[in-house]
């Protein structure tokens, strides 16, 4: 049985975490004390909900939450230092802290350790978010106890809606870019400007210039996409937004 903690204290845990070389903990009084701090939780790093949406959602409206009150956004999962670190340069996370809770303690006093050990995967979390002020949580949203791993209610939009339902939400740009591009810099200039945030897919490691054609029917760079419709190169861009 899945457990509410909407109400209680978070627990006491020290977390083993490694930055440059150095081993050191991170206690929960360090991260939740005299702040507002949201936190999700999920499976597991690298897999696939929590790398293409839990994860990237939170990174990308982390600037909006703060402007709405939230000191810090925390991402748990029952992986190491090591992956969690790794995943989070993969995942280019620079806005959420990423906690290792390697042995599952954290999430065991959460009542949130569940068995996959259908998947081969262990103990680990539930998929769930929650809203903590001072070290005491205000809200949960877990998400339904059903077979599999859903995802409706754990995310970013939802936990910002319940923050401030009218906050402001910044358009998004998705950029086709390639590596030492002065356009694809201007445009990245002109981008970030305007507060737009900006997901970069760099040409190489498969994206070729085929593929680029293919969506936006030219192959010089960079090629930007802003809320789903296609702007064009740098010029059209600058044109775009004045």
């Amino acid at each position: 049985m899945l457990k509410d903690n909407t109400g209680n204290k978070i627990p006491s845990i020290n977390f083993k975490i490694q930055k440059n070389h150095q081993w050191s903990n991170l206690s929960t009084s360090d991260i939740f004390d005299n702040k507002t701090v949201v936190v999700f939780a999920l499976p597991g790093a690298y897999t696939p909900t929590c790398s293409s949406s839990h994860l990237p959602r939170y990174n990308e409206l982390a600037p909006v939450l703060k402007d709405n009150g939230v000191d810090e956004i925390v991402c748990v999962s029952v992986n190491d230092t090591f992956v969690m670190n790794e995943w989070a340069k993969d995942q280019e996370a620079e806005n959420v802290l990423m906690i290792p809770d390697g042995n599952g303690e954290f999430t065991d006093a959460m009542g949130m350790l569940v068995s996959k050990n259908d998947l081969g995967f262990g103990d680990r979390s539930w998929r769930y978010s929650m809203l903590v002020k001072n070290g005491v949580i205000e809200k949960m949203f877990i998400e339904p106890d059903v077979e599999g791993d859903p995802f409706e209610v754990s995310d970013a939009d939802t936990m910002l809606e319940y923050i401030n339902k009218d906050a402001v939400v910044p358009e998004t740009a998705t950029m086709f870019s390639r590596k030492g591009c002065p356009h694809c810099e201007r445009a990245v200039s002109l981008l970030n400007k305007h507060n737009i945030y900006v997901e970069q897919i760099e040409l190489g490691g498969g994206i070729t210039s085929r593929s680029l054609r293919a969506v936006s029917g030219r192959s010089s760079t960079p090629q930007i996409f802003i809320g789903g419709k296609y702007i064009g190169g740098a010029d059209e861009l600058e044109a775009h937004l004045s």
